[in-house]
């Protein structure tokens, strides 16, 4: 590991995920852990790229990144599956902006 190191990092959907590691499979053959990683995607993925670029793009405008990611991930179907996700954050987010968070999600289902 001589003259490796972490210079940036920054979170990604797990739709962006999938498409980095199904590119990756076609070039070259991925490892047990890549492997396992591409199944998981593949069956937890509930977006495609575009759609969860742009749907956390929308929710930027109200959250943090890191939050949006995890929204677009999960696509929560109500109220109690949105506090949930942001149950362990710092502060509160108003009852409107949880109902403009589940409108967006619910364009992109």
């Amino acid at each position: 590991m001589i003259g490796k190191k972490v210079i940036d990092t920054d979170p990604i959907t797990i739709a962006e995920v999938k498409e980095m590691l199904e590119g990756i499979q076609e070039h070259y053959e991925l490892t047990y852990e890549q492997n396992l990683a591409l199944d998981h995607v593949t069956k937890f993925s509930k977006l495609d790229t575009e759609s969860a670029k742009k749907m956390v793009e929308e929710l930027e405008e109200l959250i943090k990144k890191t939050q949006a990611i995890k929204i677009a991930d999960i696509m929560p179907e109500d109220m109690a599956d949105l506090r949930l996700i942001f149950a362990k954050e710092r502060g509160s987010i108003k009852k409107e902006d949880m109902e403009k968070i589940l409108e967006i999600v619910n364009k992109y289902r």
